[in-house]
Order: C-alpha cells, then sequence, then structure tokens
C-alpha cells in the first residue's frame, strides 16, 4: 500500500518537477523513514517547486525561509511576546511550526542559528522559555546549499549535518527538460492538475 503512495505521489511531482525523479524518489524515500534532506546545488533547479508541490499533493502545512546572515534563533523558532490586550505573554509562533520546512541556502547563517534546528530535527519538538511544544506530523526539513559560492557561508557544524538522513546533489537536468520548461511555463504553471490529498493518512501513521 505504501509503495502504491509513493508511486502516485511521484507521478504527481514529475508533472511539476521535470527530470529530477531520482532526487524525487530519494527525498521521498527520507520523507517516509522519518529523516531529513539536504541538497546540494545552484539556484534555479525548482527546490522551492519540489517542497511546494509536495505539500499540496500531500495536503500539509508548508513554510520556507532564506537563511542570511542577520537570520537570529527566534526568527525560525519563534518567541513570547507581551498582550497589552491581555496583559500576559503570547507565543508568537516561527515558520518552523509546520510540517514541510524550505531551509534555503542553510549555510549562508550563523552557527548559532543553524544550532535551532537541532532539537526540531531530532525531536520533532521546539521548546521556548521553557515550555516544549510537540509538532505535527509529519515534519520534514528540506535544506538547500550552493556549492560554487563559498563567501560568506559558514560550515554545518557535524551535529546538524547527521540530523539529515541524505544529502542528495542536483544537477541541471538538460535541453530537453528546459524546453518542456519553457512550454511550462508558456502554457502557465497553474493549469497542471495534481490529485491532493493523498499519502496524508499513510504518512500521518508512520
Amino acid at each position: 500500500m505504501l509503495k502504491d503512495i509513493a508511486d502516485k505521489i511521484k507521478t504527481q511531482i514529475n508533472k511539476t518537477v521535470l527530470h529530477q525523479e531520482t532526487v524525487t524518489e530519494l527525498a521521498l524515500t527520507a520523507l517516509f523513514a522519518g529523516g531529513h534532506v539536504l541538497i546540494e546545488g545552484v539556484p534555479g533547479l525548482a527546490k522551492t517547486l519540489w517542497v511546494r508541490t509536495l505539500a499540496k499533493v500531500i495536503d500539509a502545512d508548508f513554510k520556507r525561509v532564506q537563511f542570511t546572515s542577520d537570520l537570529m534563533p527566534s526568527d525560525i523558532l519563534g518567541a513570547k511576546v507581551y498582550s497589552l490586550k491581555t496583559g500576559e505573554f503570547e507565543l508568537r509562533k516561527g515558520p518552523l511550526f509546520t510540517q514541510l520546512f524550505l531551509a534555503d541556502e542553510i549555510n549562508r547563517t550563523p552557527p548559532k542559528t543553524q544550532s535551532a534546528l537541532l532539537q526540531v530535527m531530532e525531536e520533532r519538538a521546539i521548546t521556548i522559555d521553557g515550555e516544549t511544544h510537540t509538532l505535527a506530523e509529519p515534519f520534514f526539513v528540506m535544506a538547500t546549499q550552493n556549492p560554487i559560492e563559498y563567501e560568506g557561508t559558514y560550515p554545518l557544524p557535524e551535529a546538524l549535518t547527521d540530523r539529515f538522513m541524505m544529502k542528495l546533489l542536483i544537477t541541471y537536468p538538460g535541453i530537453a527538460a528546459e524546453k518542456q520548461m519553457l512550454q511550462l511555463y508558456h502554457e502557465g504553471f497553474e493549469n497542471i492538475k495534481l490529485d491532493t490529498g493523498m499519502g496524508k493518512v499513510v504518512i500521518a501513521d508512520l
């Protein structure tokens, strides 16, 4: 049954992300196994489109954050903010309170912010001011890094790289795929019909 669901999900993703079947298969393997994926590739290879399409197909929440040198841990985790209306501190959730999270160019943020991912990737939970919040399943992190530009980047610590089940290398798909992409762009990506909601129950029960 799981294989049938996975095949259907791959079919839907391959409608929008062309000629990246190997990446799709390996990334889905990590998702079903409860792991996370680090993708290394230059910009413009549909990494964001891949995760957004997956979220739509399995009906899951999706958030994307562009990691930069000035990003703080609270920018992705959230923080407690004082409310003048209630007179109490209220939790303002960060983008990590989601199911599918894309950390774009993760090596462009300092180690302090990178370390904010350690607990959530291992325990599927976030602790803020001593209070632990469990995230909804599935929780899947896909992080990307550019293999060419190293200026202004920070190497990922071993503890963080250990949190990723796989590291995938994504390359240009070729001229034939580029022609297909241009055709899809001309016709409009919104015209692509995707079957949504599949796999939601199966994935949540893993």
